[in-house]
């Protein structure tokens, strides 16, 4: 086995990375998600990359996740005659509801989102292009918003819009979405997320239409609204998904760029007291689109996240689109591993998970992990029907690795988000007095794979009577030849 890296690496998938020879390659530097972009490509697109990366995934002999990404509402502006136009500062500009969407002008532009209108009001300020064109809305005259640009620039076709501060009333799931999700369940994938969820409400609905389709896909929560870092909001998203992301394109555009870090560490102070995994996202490697390595800064931004705790970091166009995208995973791979050797990384103290534990499991989990910091052991082994177990441990920085021992597909893709989770297939065929018997088997997987050697000490969790989840409720420490003896 190589190196064991606790933080995992989402990796985008997209022209740059979609064929087999890189996806192969991309694995092999240690991708442990891959994330399909719905606001682009067909449904046969996204069927045929789920297939090509559970093929790659086959041939290295891992577990790949599979994170299917919801476009959601988002607001663009129309298409201009010329293509673009060119904004300068004090210009007056307007943003038609009426005009064509093909009919965009030097002095007007259409819009998507007909219900802007109905959203803003004089003195609102709208960001365009990622916040790089700034307007003042002026006034409102039947479908037009009359904006006065404060920051000008190149506009062109099909650019996001966003208010400064949010307040927006598009919902957070669009018809396309509705269909996208259908897609995605019959694909199999790991992970849905919804983009520019409110509150745990809009988690809640989406979990509606993913469990229609008899799907068990967990779902991220994607946090880029400004009313989403609202602590009440916050707290029923933490409490309504499986997973949250720090989405910080558009959420840097609604609360401003120097408000994102310090919701970004909110966020990972928050989420694990709701046994809720976090992926940091949007820019981290920005630069590798076209450079080879990364600057001192993305590399910072990246330990930051690993040191305060983050679950997975994700790559968007370095990956999807970028010259490099091998290289981007590999640089976030030795940035993870050289920050994961401080000593901070080690303390159990570092994360704050909820306390007292709320369940039998939850407590057998802690108790796993106290056990691991005061004594020489060298890995954990967790047997779970549906990943809580392991989820669990994870809320806890661990200086060993934590195998998620299960006989099901669907929680070995689950568990690949979790940091300090390595899925590892089991026979499922465990009766419920084969506690000793599942013993041996999980110590023969550990010790082929060279995991573990025969006298290493091992912490092991599981449920009597076996097989069924949420069933936790025995810790044991072992050694490979005591139990081979037994």
């Amino acid at each position: 086995m190589g190196v064991f890296r606790r933080t995992k690496i989402v990796a985008t998938l997209g022209p740059a990375s979609e064929s087999p020879e890189v996806l192969d390659r991309l694995i092999g530097a240690g991708v442990n998600v891959v994330r399909l972009n719905f606001s682009h490509g067909t449904p046969e697109e996204h069927r045929k990359r789920a297939e090509n990366v559970r093929a790659a995934a086959k041939k290295h002999g891992v577990y790949i996740g599979i994170l299917a990404d919801m476009q959601g509402p988002k607001i663009r502006c129309g298409k201009f005659i010329k293509g673009k136009t060119m904004l300068t500062p004090g210009q007056h500009f307007i943003v038609d509801g009426a005009l064509d969407l093909d009919a965009g002008t030097d002095e007007r532009v259409g819009i998507t989102y007909k219900e802007l209108i109905g959203d803003v009001e004089p003195g609102a300020r709208l960001l365009l292009n990622d916040g790089l064109i700034v307007m003042d809305v002026d006034k409102i005259v039947g479908q037009e918003i009359h904006c006065t640009v404060v920051i000008g620039g190149e506009l062109s076709n099909n650019k996001g819009i966003n208010r400064a501060g949010g307040g927006l009333s598009a919902a957070a799931l669009t018809d396309k979405d509705k269909e996208d999700i259908k897609t995605a369940c019959a694909i199999g994938v790991d992970y849905i997320a919804i983009s520019f969820p409110r509150d745990g409400a809009d988690m809640d609905y989406a979990r509606t239409l993913v469990e229609a389709e008899g799907s068990r896909a967990g779902l991220v929560a994607k946090v880029e609204r400004a009313e989403a870092v609202m602590d009440a909001n916050l707290i029923s998203i933490l409490e309504s998904s499986d997973v949250v992301m720090v989405a910080r394109g558009d959420l840097g555009v609604e609360i401003g760029d120097a408000a994102v870090p310090p919701a970004q560490k909110k966020i990972l102070r928050m989420a694990p007291k709701y046994n809720c995994p976090v992926i940091v996202a949007t820019q981290m490697m920005e630069s590798m689109c076209n450079n080879p390595i990364p600057t001192r800064a993305e590399v910072n931004d990246v330990a930051n996240a690993v040191l305060d705790g983050t679950d997975a970091i994700m790559l968007s166009g370095e990956t999807a689109a970028g010259k490099y995208p091998v290289e981007a995973v590999e640089a976030m791979h030795r940035t993870c591993l050289e920050t994961e050797k401080q000593p901070v990384m080690a303390s159990a103290q570092t994360r704050d998970p909820r306390y007292p534990p709320q369940s039998v499991d939850e407590c057998i989990a802690r108790q796993a992990m106290e056990v691991s910091h005061i004594m020489p052991i060298k890995a954990i082994a967790a047997f779970t029907q549906s990943g809580n177990t392991a989820l669990y441990m994870s809320r806890h920085l661990s200086r060993v690795p934590i195998y998620a021992l299960t006989p099901l597909q669907s929680t070995a893709g689950r568990v690949t988000l979790f940091r300090n989770v390595i899925p590892k297939p089991i026979s499922g065929d465990y009766g419920p007095t084969d506690a000793q018997k599942a013993t041996q088997d999980a110590f023969a997987i550990m010790l082929y794979d060279k995991l573990v050697e025969k006298d290493d000490l091992v912490v092991m969790t599981l449920g009597t009577p076996m097989g069924h989840a949420g069933a936790t409720n025995t810790m044991k420490i072992v050694q490979a030849a005591n139990v081979f003896e037994g």
